[in-house]
């Protein structure tokens, strides 16, 4: 199956998805779109491509079958809704938007005009995140009890300085909850459930941005577990994502993508593999230097396109973390309780 993508940004994670569609036999870029002109005929010149700086231009490319955005989060619902209407499937870098209504715009968008619908969320993929998710799924750890999971990371001030959009309400929807701690929360709703109910506190501690770059929340999950969530881009020099599951029959422990602790009160053969994880800095640096992960997220949708079957991230499942993360922030702001919308 041949298939041509349009990219759509002209920053470090588009220029990921342009590495990760030319891995792909049979993908050939077709355009490239983005505001900075230079940084995208650069993009241009490497990967292949026309390319534009005029949306609708892009859009009205030929022949073009999918678009991939990797513009920032609040213009995704926007682009992928036009997108749609052109008859292009889309998929999404995360989150899907910085609003569930705007979330449900572009799910509802994508079903009238009949195209597929995906968001980047590479944990879904990673092998031994895989192996995890059958396990828990198989009941290994027993009566759900406690999650805890921190995004304890180190983001330096150029970060948010050097660009237009990171940290802002308008087109980031908030600061390390929503950008680096969305796929953490993907990652809990996709392996523990749906949570109901949040509390929680933020604030800009070190980084002079409108938005937090540090955040602590309670969660209660509808499997009555509880949890705590830390999402930070303020600790230096930045610490692995590790995310640990209690049950009655013991605790998992997770370490950026791979499982590095099994103790159960009866212990299983062989649970902790000899998987590589990603090779990405991700607790202090926002360059994609291994690409498999996007790689796996978009053969999974162009699978999901040829068999006209679901992505594994479908705009629904993509929905659940930005309805979770819009919870928590209300639950900072107000200081109060909030029950999380479905």
């Amino acid at each position: 199956m041949k298939i041509r993508i349009g990219i759509v940004g002209g920053g470090n994670i588009s220029e990921t998805h342009a590495r990760a569609a030319r891995a792909i036999p049979g993908v050939e870029i077709a355009a490239i779109c983005g505001n900075n002109k230079e940084k995208v005929e650069r993009l241009a010149r490497e990967y292949g491509g026309v390319p534009y700086t005029d949306y609708g231009k892009f859009l009205a490319h030929d022949p073009m079958e999918m678009v991939a955005l990797g513009s920032p989060s609040g213009m995704h619902a926007e682009q992928g809704i036009a997108a749609a209407r052109r008859g292009l499937h889309v998929l999404t870098e995360k989150p899907i938007d910085i609003t569930v209504a705007r979330a449900d715009a572009l799910i509802a968008a994508t079903d009238k005009a009949g195209v597929k619908l995906g968001v980047f969320f590479q944990d879904r993929f990673k092998p031994d995140l895989r192996r995890v998710k059958t396990l828990l799924d198989g009941g290994i750890l027993g009566k759900p009890i406690l999650a805890e999971a921190r995004v304890k990371w180190w983001r330096p001030p150029e970060y948010y300085g050097g660009s237009k959009w990171r940290g802002t309400t308008a087109l980031d929807g908030g600061g390390a909850l929503i950008n680096q701690g969305v796929h953490t929360v993907d990652l809990l709703l996709w392996l523990w459930g749906d949570v109901t109910a949040v509390q929680a506190k933020m604030s800009s501690l070190l980084h002079k941005i409108e938005s937090e770059d540090t955040l602590v929340a309670l969660l209660e999950f509808a499997n009555g577990a509880f949890g705590t969530l830390i999402a930070t881009t303020s600790v230096f020099p930045g610490y692995p994502r590790r995310v640990e599951l209690t049950g009655s029959a013991g605790t998992l422990a997770i370490e950026q993508d791979l499982l590095v602790r099994a103790d159960l009160h009866k212990p299983a053969p062989s649970l902790i593999g000899n998987e590589a994880g990603d090779k990405n800095q991700s607790a202090a640096s926002a360059t994609v230097s291994d690409i498999r992960g996007h790689q796996m997220a978009l053969e999974d949708f162009l699978r999901a396109i040829e068999t006209n079957s679901q992505p594994a991230c479908n705009g629904r499942e993509g929905r659940r973390s930005v309805a979770l993360v819009e919870a928590i922030y209300a639950a900072a702001h107000s200081g109060t309780q909030v029950s999380v919308s479905r």
